[in-house]
């Protein structure tokens, strides 16, 4: 599949998050990398969004703990794939 627009508005979801369903607002870039990473977990986006919403703060909102999570993610790919410092 290939990635979505880079600038696209929020489309609305259903998440089930410990047996209720809520409705998330993310960009398309952002669904597909969360499903990505649920993938890459083996793991289904709702209990990928699950894990992220236990381990959230409550002062931060799902839909930012979300995109925060997404950044992290491949902020470490990053690092990881970055060349070692030379001495």
């Amino acid at each position: 599949m290939s990635a979505p627009a880079p600038y696209a508005p929020a489309r609305k979801r259903s998440v089930t998050l410990r047996g209720h369903r809520t409705s998330v607002s993310l960009e398309p870039v952002f669904w597909e990398a969360l499903r990505r990473m649920a993938r890459a977990r083996a793991l289904s986006v709702n209990a990928l969004a699950a894990r992220i919403d236990a381990e959230r703060p409550p002062e931060v909102g799902l839909a930012s703990a979300l995109r925060q999570a997404v950044a992290a993610e491949l902020l470490a790919r990053a690092e990881a794939a970055a060349p070692a410092p030379e001495d």
